[in-house]
């Protein structure tokens, strides 16, 4: 098999000096937030197609601003979730 344009060995961003056993729990609690987030967006979703059905097609920008911030907090989540990431996400690290 051809393993050409992939790194079989990616170095991973932050350190792993924690133990399995916290990691675990971490992964755990992270879990629990990305459903919560999950959940959030979902409401989000509707209040701004209502928004959008009431102003004329124009999104909030607030609540577009928001959901920029909740893609970057999952995604550092999912990294961290998959152990391509030792970065925690927020609150544990920047949002960025």
């Amino acid at each position: 098999m051809d393993n050409e344009g992939f790194e079989l060995n990616t170095p991973r961003e932050g350190k792993a000096e924690e133990s399995l056993l916290m990691r675990l729990l971490f992964m755990i609690l992270i879990y629990f937030m990305i459903q919560m987030a999950h959940a959030v967006l979902g409401l989000l979703t509707i209040i701004q197609f209502v928004i959008m059905l009431v102003n004329n097609k124009q999104p909030n920008e607030q609540l577009s601003d928001l959901g920029t911030t909740m893609g970057i907090w999952i995604a550092k989540a999912v990294r961290y979730q998959t152990a391509a990431s030792e970065v925690k996400p927020w609150p544990w690290s920047d949002l960025d």
